[in-house]
């Protein structure tokens, strides 16, 4: 009988790594499909495979209901939100993740737009393509106080980028004691209150929760605020009108709210911010040596389950 892995991760085994071959000499015949999980598109695909590389899509009882030989569910990156763990642990299907694999990518980009947007350089090249050439002045990192909420691997890695470059960093995490002091993590614990008053705050928490809400961000002042991790932490309706009122200096994010709901426009589009909103297509862990760690994980996560053994990185037991 062919044994078949369902992959509906777009940057899967486009790396350097051959991750596909490796699967392939395993015996297993791949399935390729789109990551947004469309359950009409996967239901012939689904009754038939062992594991599922799974994109960013999320992942129902009504899928794992039309998959009776599902074993494993490999989460291509580190989050797993999109999948109904309880769903998962009912059929008895692991579910593993990537984790630590895209955080230097992560890291990298969220410093990246941090600079793109005190530096002001969308605004100047827009400015430039009016042949426009007046001077528009930016903020050095090594001025600024920087919020760092959530302070996990890729918080971790933002900090200690940002903390080389002089700022001085605050970070807040709810499994850290806001007097606790992190003199090897490059920054003091605060309260998510507390990031408030800091010059720049980079986003890195799991999604599922609101941070930036209208009350928040109206105690802020002229603040340049970064999301490399989940669109619904912002409120985005309340962070264009910020903009507009000058509490927020910018906003620049690898996600948007309209991705995941596949309707409608962000107020963060409209014409009028397009100087000071930054938006990027999921470009975290688009690096070569992220997409290889993430395939790499994955892929033994999936072989080790299939072959009767735990997993690297479980989530679900």
């Amino acid at each position: 009988m062919t044994r078949s892995i369902l992959i509906t991760s777009r940057s899967f085994g486009t790396g350097n790594e051959d991750t596909c071959h490796t699967l392939e000499n395993a015996g297993f015949t791949i399935i390729r499909a789109e990551s947004q999980h469309d359950l009409h598109e996967l239901s012939a695909a689904l009754p038939h495979v062992e594991a599922w590389i799974a994109g960013t899509g999320p992942i129902t009882e009504d899928h794992l209901a039309h998959a009776p030989r599902l074993k494993v569910i490999a989460r291509y990156g580190v989050g797993y939100d999109a999948v109904d763990l309880a769903a998962a642990t009912a059929h008895g299907i692991i579910v593993t993740n990537t984790p630590g694999a895209n955080s230097e990518s992560v890291a990298d980009l969220a410093l990246t737009l941090l600079l793109t947007a005190l530096r002001m350089v969308k605004a100047g090249d827009n400015a430039v393509r009016r042949a426009d050439w007046a001077v528009i002045r930016g903020r050095e990192i090594s001025s600024l106080r920087i919020g760092v909420a959530g302070f996990g691997r890729i918080g971790r890695s933002f900090a200690a980028r940002v903390s080389g470059l002089g700022a001085s960093v605050l970070a807040y995490d709810p499994l850290i004691s806001e007097v606790e002091t992190l003199p090897k993590r490059h920054a003091r614990a605060a309260s998510f209150i507390e990031l408030s008053a800091c010059d720049a705050v980079s986003l890195h928490a799991p999604g599922g929760q609101r941070l930036v809400d209208a009350t928040w961000l109206h105690s802020v002042r002229g603040m340049t605020l970064v999301n490399t991790a989940r669109a619904d932490l912002v409120d985005e309706s309340a962070t264009a009108d910020a903009i507009r009122s000058g509490l927020l200096t910018s906003y620049a994010a690898d996600t948007l709210d309209t991705e995941s709901h596949g309707s409608g426009e962000s107020p963060l589009l409209a014409d009028d911010l397009a100087d000071r909103v930054i938006i990027t297509p999921h470009l975290g862990a688009q690096t070569v040596q992220a997409i290889d760690r993430m395939g790499v994980a994955a892929v033994n996560n999936v072989l080790l389950v299939l072959n009767g053994r735990s997993a690297l990185n479980p989530v679900t037991v």
